[in-house]
Protein backbone atom coordinates (compact mmCIF):
# COMPACT_ATOMS: atom_id res chain seq x y z
CA UNK A 1 0.00 0.00 0.00
CA UNK A 2 1.42 3.64 -0.78
CA UNK A 3 1.70 6.27 1.49
CA UNK A 4 -0.99 8.00 -0.31
CA UNK A 5 -3.31 5.15 0.05
CA UNK A 6 -2.37 5.15 4.28
CA UNK A 7 -3.11 8.43 4.31
CA UNK A 8 -6.69 8.68 2.51
CA UNK A 9 -7.42 5.22 4.44
CA UNK A 10 -6.42 7.43 7.90
CA UNK A 11 -8.77 10.16 6.63
CA UNK A 12 -11.61 7.34 5.93
CA UNK A 13 -11.48 5.99 8.84
CA UNK A 14 -13.10 8.61 11.28
CA UNK A 15 -14.82 11.46 10.77
CA UNK A 16 -13.34 13.87 12.97
CA UNK A 17 -10.13 13.38 11.58
CA UNK A 18 -9.62 16.69 9.36
CA UNK A 19 -5.87 15.62 8.05
CA UNK A 20 -3.91 12.35 7.51
CA UNK A 21 -0.12 12.46 6.30
CA UNK A 22 1.81 9.56 5.74
CA UNK A 23 6.14 8.94 4.48
CA UNK A 24 7.25 5.86 4.95
CA UNK A 25 4.53 3.82 6.37
CA UNK A 26 4.24 6.10 9.38
CA UNK A 27 0.80 7.89 9.69
CA UNK A 28 0.04 10.93 11.69
CA UNK A 29 -3.53 12.42 11.77
CA UNK A 30 -5.07 15.73 12.59
CA UNK A 31 -8.59 16.50 14.20
CA UNK A 32 -8.21 20.75 13.83
CA UNK A 33 -10.26 22.41 11.82
CA UNK A 34 -9.04 24.38 8.35
CA UNK A 35 -5.63 25.46 7.95
CA UNK A 36 -4.87 25.07 11.67
CA UNK A 37 -3.11 21.57 11.44
CA UNK A 38 -0.85 22.91 8.19
CA UNK A 39 0.52 26.40 9.71
CA UNK A 40 1.09 23.64 13.21
CA UNK A 41 3.73 21.80 10.53
CA UNK A 42 4.91 24.99 8.92
CA UNK A 43 5.98 26.25 12.71
CA UNK A 44 7.01 23.14 14.21
CA UNK A 45 10.31 23.43 12.01
CA UNK A 46 9.84 19.52 11.63
CA UNK A 47 10.73 18.47 7.94
CA UNK A 48 7.95 17.26 6.00
CA UNK A 49 9.42 16.80 2.59
CA UNK A 50 8.39 13.44 0.39
CA UNK A 51 5.06 13.42 2.87
CA UNK A 52 1.62 12.22 1.77
CA UNK A 53 -1.53 13.80 2.54
CA UNK A 54 -5.22 13.32 2.67
CA UNK A 55 -7.24 16.58 3.26
CA UNK A 56 -10.78 17.49 3.55
CA UNK A 57 -10.81 20.63 1.85
CA UNK A 58 -7.49 22.07 -0.08
CA UNK A 59 -7.60 25.38 -1.27
CA UNK A 60 -4.88 27.83 -2.17
CA UNK A 61 -4.07 28.52 1.60
CA UNK A 62 -3.75 25.07 2.30
CA UNK A 63 -1.79 23.93 -1.21
CA UNK A 64 0.51 27.26 -0.43
CA UNK A 65 0.86 25.23 3.24
CA UNK A 66 1.67 22.30 1.35
CA UNK A 67 4.32 23.50 -1.18
CA UNK A 68 5.78 25.45 2.19
CA UNK A 69 6.10 21.90 3.68
CA UNK A 70 7.58 20.68 0.63
CA UNK A 71 5.31 17.41 0.30
CA UNK A 72 5.28 15.13 -2.59
CA UNK A 73 1.69 14.85 -2.93
CA UNK A 74 -1.58 15.34 -2.14
CA UNK A 75 -5.57 13.78 -1.83
CA UNK A 76 -8.16 16.53 -1.25
CA UNK A 77 -12.09 15.61 -0.94
CA UNK A 78 -12.63 19.06 -2.06
CA UNK A 79 -10.02 20.81 -4.32
CA UNK A 80 -11.05 24.28 -5.79
CA UNK A 81 -9.05 25.40 -8.73
CA UNK A 82 -7.26 27.96 -7.21
CA UNK A 83 -5.73 25.23 -5.09
CA UNK A 84 -5.08 22.92 -7.97
CA UNK A 85 -3.29 25.45 -9.92
CA UNK A 86 -1.11 26.03 -6.97
CA UNK A 87 -0.48 22.59 -6.53
CA UNK A 88 0.72 22.01 -10.08
CA UNK A 89 2.09 25.23 -10.31
CA UNK A 90 5.24 23.91 -7.10
CA UNK A 91 4.95 20.40 -9.02
CA UNK A 92 3.13 18.40 -6.15
CA UNK A 93 0.86 15.88 -7.45
CA UNK A 94 -2.79 15.96 -6.42
CA UNK A 95 -5.97 14.13 -6.62
CA UNK A 96 -9.60 15.17 -5.76
CA UNK A 97 -13.47 13.32 -5.21
CA UNK A 98 -14.67 16.97 -5.85
CA UNK A 99 -12.95 20.04 -7.67
CA UNK A 100 -14.75 23.58 -6.57
CA UNK A 101 -14.81 26.88 -7.71
CA UNK A 102 -13.60 28.18 -4.58
CA UNK A 103 -13.69 27.27 -0.48
CA UNK A 104 -17.13 28.10 1.19
CA UNK A 105 -16.52 29.80 4.35
CA UNK A 106 -18.21 27.75 7.73
CA UNK A 107 -21.21 30.25 7.59
CA UNK A 108 -21.90 28.94 3.62
CA UNK A 109 -22.33 32.68 2.90
CA UNK A 110 -18.98 33.49 1.23
CA UNK A 111 -15.75 32.86 0.22
CA UNK A 112 -13.19 31.26 3.18
CA UNK A 113 -11.39 34.06 4.82
CA UNK A 114 -8.22 32.00 4.39
CA UNK A 115 -8.24 32.05 0.77
CA UNK A 116 -9.30 35.59 1.01
CA UNK A 117 -6.12 36.03 2.68
CA UNK A 118 -3.88 34.36 0.19
CA UNK A 119 -5.28 35.25 -3.24
CA UNK A 120 -2.72 37.86 -3.78
CA UNK A 121 0.22 35.63 -2.35
CA UNK A 122 2.70 34.53 -4.73
CA UNK A 123 5.18 33.01 -2.33
CA UNK A 124 4.56 29.63 -0.07
CA UNK A 125 6.30 31.83 3.14
CA UNK A 126 4.11 35.12 2.28
CA UNK A 127 1.01 32.85 2.01
CA UNK A 128 2.11 32.12 5.86
CA UNK A 129 2.06 35.44 7.25
CA UNK A 130 -0.75 36.55 5.42
CA UNK A 131 -2.63 33.56 7.06
CA UNK A 132 -0.99 33.80 10.40
CA UNK A 133 -2.16 37.44 10.42
CA UNK A 134 -5.94 36.61 9.24
CA UNK A 135 -5.88 34.34 12.22
CA UNK A 136 -4.98 36.46 14.81
CA UNK A 137 -6.98 39.13 12.68
CA UNK A 138 -10.41 36.63 13.25
CA UNK A 139 -9.65 35.73 16.98
CA UNK A 140 -9.57 39.44 17.85
CA UNK A 141 -12.76 40.60 16.20
CA UNK A 142 -14.32 37.41 18.07
CA UNK A 143 -13.19 38.54 21.44
CA UNK A 144 -15.18 42.05 21.04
Amino acid sequence: MSDLERAKNALASDSSITLAMCKDGVVFTDTRKGVAPLVAAAESGADYSGYCAADRIVGKAAAMLYALLKVKEVYAEVLSKRGAETLSRFGIAYSYSVMTEFIVNRRGDGECPMEEAVKDAPEPSEALEKIKNKIALMKKEAAK
